[in-house]
């Protein structure tokens, strides 16, 4: 039995140069509706994997439910950058900048650390000007802002919003367990890139969570409204939630209004289905077992995936072709000298 099948991974994207078979990963995924039901896999949808940033719609939960938008005028763009992993462009460093002076904050209370922004352009306008990242160019600084916003509206201590003990940490496990239909002491807590808690559950659960985002139809009536405002601030702004020649964003642009997708770190990526046609909301979690550091199989294997679900157009994969299941790989002379394709047959369940 191989590596990948001992691990609950199957093999989802060859890649070749030549007659050769160069690389080969090796994913899992699993399809849920909003009823819990579990439509499709690859390999074990049971597997326990780290969320990463894919999580951040659910931690968004509690700040809009508790009307923490309401409170501080948070605005559907705005909050859809508490959703994000941003490219640190001037429009997510004015927004989130913006969004921290209406909640009454200001960076110093950031926990998230500094990197440079992922958007090259940025960076070096950065560097044109003589000036150094800080923490709201943080690709996370928008989810800690609204951490911190939940800190202010529970009247709990600023400085201690990352601990597990604190009620903003409470209460964002709290609802990742109600939503994904997981007990709190199942959830496995690690730290995340960005110092916060990060959060480890089955891939059908965090698929079933997500689903619940996107067709929050009998849910209570708070939660139900706190998942449409969600849902759709990350549609209406796609930009926020990640930035330019990212996939987030593109897919979103394009699908416009039917579905949302949010990436993680180390090959995890989220999205959600909106009901249509009679049918329920559906939530797709989909993990690279070797972290896709490149960034090229979770948005093959994705298109794939929806693609066999009937989700997508062949008008909307002609749009995303170059986040395609199925094209050439290319050298510095754009010689072709090799090809990308999937290798996914979904289980049916």
């Amino acid at each position: 039995m191989g590596e990948g099948q001992r691990t609950g991974f199957e093999p989802i994207l060859v890649v070749s140069r030549g007659e050769l078979t160069e690389s080969t990963h090796y994913g899992a995924a699993a399809v849920v509706d909003k009823n819990g039901k579990l439509i499709a896999s690859i390999g074990d949808p049971n597997m326990v994997m780290f969320m990463r940033s894919t999580a951040k719609p659910l931690q968004a939960l509690p700040l809009i439910e508790a009307g923490g938008h309401e409170r501080f005028g948070i605005t559907s763009k705005e909050i859809a950058l508490i959703c994000s992993s941003h490219s640190g462009t001037v429009d997510h460093f004015e927004t989130v900048v913006n969004l921290q002076h209406k909640i009454g904050v200001t960076e110093e209370l950031l926990q998230c650390g500094v990197h440079p922004p992922y958007d090259r352009v940025s960076a070096n306008l950065l560097v044109e000007k003589g000036l150094q990242p800080s923490q709201n160019h943080h690709d996370c600084s928008g989810k800690h802002t609204g951490k911190l916003a939940l800190a202010k509206l529970l009247n709990s201590d600023l400085n201690r919003y990352l601990e597990m003990d604190h009620p903003v940490q409470q209460e964002i496990l709290k609802t990742i367990a109600e939503m994904c239909e997981v007990s709190e002491d199942e959830i496995v807590i690690g730290i995340d890139g960005c110092s916060a808690p990060v959060h480890g559950l089955p891939l059908y659960n965090a698929a079933l969570g997500l689903a619940k985002i996107a067709d929050p139809s009998g849910l209570s009536p708070e939660r139900e409204a706190a998942c449409r405002v969600i849902s759709s601030a990350m549609m209406e702004h796609p930009f926020m939630v990640a930035g330019p020649k990212r996939f987030d964003t593109d897919f979103m642009e394009v699908v416009k209004g039917r579905m949302f997708v949010k990436s993680g770190a180390e090959g995890y990526l989220g999205i959600g289905v909106l009901a249509a046609d009679g049918k329920p909301g559906m939530g797709i979690t989909i993990k690279i077992s070797d972290g896709d550091a490149t960034g090229r199989a979770r948005p093959a294997v994705a298109l794939e995936i929806m693609r066999q679900l009937g989700v997508l157009s062949e008008s909307d994969l002609e749009q995303v072709k170059s986040y395609s299941t199925h094209k050439n790989v290319e050298n510095w002379r754009k010689l072709v000298v090799g090809q990308l394709t999937t290798n996914i047959k979904l289980n049916w369940h």
